[in-house]
């Protein structure tokens, strides 16, 4: 379970400094960002290159980095 969150807190700062919203978001949207991403990710593209924790990484970054997107969008759309 602790591994789980470390990566998937990795997985939410990975995502987050590719879209480059990593500074706005806390360690527990990161966390969120990661686990809801590595869902995403293998639900959509399978559970293919290297896994740790569980996880396959590659599928869990592209995962997290649409999370981190499509939240971001929702959240702007939101403050207008």
């Amino acid at each position: 379970m602790i591994w789980s969150l470390i990566v998937g807190a990795i997985i939410g700062l990975i995502a987050g400094a590719i879209t480059n919203k990593g500074g706005s978001m806390g360690w527990i949207a990161n966390i969120l960002a990661g686990l809801v991403g590595s869902f995403v990710g293998q639900t959509l593209l399978g559970t293919w290159g290297p896994s740790l924790a569980g996880m396959a990484l590659i599928p869990s970054i592209i995962g997290a980095v649409i999370v981190v997107a499509v939240v971001s969008f929702i959240l702007a759309r939101m403050n207008h």
